[in-house]
């Protein structure tokens, strides 16, 4: 075979496999994998009592850091608002997703958040990732009629939240939706990027080791 002729073969080659691991990687529509923690959560992450639902707890700081999903975790970032918070704890998802080998997909809510939250379900995740203060309202709505999709909420946390929802907050961060009192006065620079990529992590934490629908109090 000529050298160009056998360049192009292989170069056609190449694109191949490509296409067909992107399609494999695009299939959520699969049945969900067992998914299986890698490494378990430090002394004090939670109390010797397991929390009542809507509780709220007060893990010792690190000890979420071993934890982390298996290899291609499936987990959709839901978003309203371009915010500097919100901004700061996309950031810290997408760099966890990339550290922990997620596979992470993005939703953006629109007008209505609702629709936005619909589209993720649809998407078939492990987990929804939630940032944003307009999705918490939508979320008390929706989250109780859809108890087999667990949701992660950052920043902010639902006032009755059903057990497949789980949240993470801070002093500075404690929005709990319209017209309800907020856990902690707001404070913009609590969202450093150290507190939001703890935020994900100790949040993922509880979620993969099982204790989910409390409120983790990470300060």
């Amino acid at each position: 075979m000529p050298p160009r002729a056998h360049l192009l073969a292989v170069a056609a080659a190449a694109s191949l496999v490509l296409g067909l691991a992107g399609c494999a990687s695009a299939d959520w529509k699969s049945p969900l994998p067992a998914t299986t923690p890698i490494g378990t959560p430090g002394a004090g992450f939670m109390p010797d009592i397991t929390p009542s639902p809507e509780a709220t707890v007060n893990p010792e700081v690190g000890s979420w850091a071993d934890v982390r999903p298996s290899p291609g975790y499936r987990v959709v970032l839901l978003t309203s608002g371009d915010d500097l918070t919100t901004q700061r704890l996309s950031t810290a998802v997408t760099e966890w997703a990339q550290a922990s080998d997620v596979d992470l997909r993005r939703v953006e809510a629109g007008s209505d958040p609702i629709d936005g939250i619909v589209e993720a379900m649809e998407m078939n995740p492990e987990l929804i990732v939630t940032a944003g203060e307009d999705l918490i309202d939508p979320l008390s709505t929706v989250t109780p009629n859809h108890l087999d999709v667990p949701f992660l909420v950052l920043g902010a946390e639902l006032a009755e939240p059903t057990y497949n929802v789980t949240a993470v907050e801070w002093s500075g961060a404690g929005f709990r939706g319209e017209g309800l009192g907020s856990a902690t006065v707001f404070d913009e620079s609590s969202f450093s990027p150290e507190r939001c990529a703890d935020a994900i992590r100790a949040g993922t934490a509880a979620v993969l080791s099982g204790t989910t629908g409390i409120v983790l109090w990470i300060d």
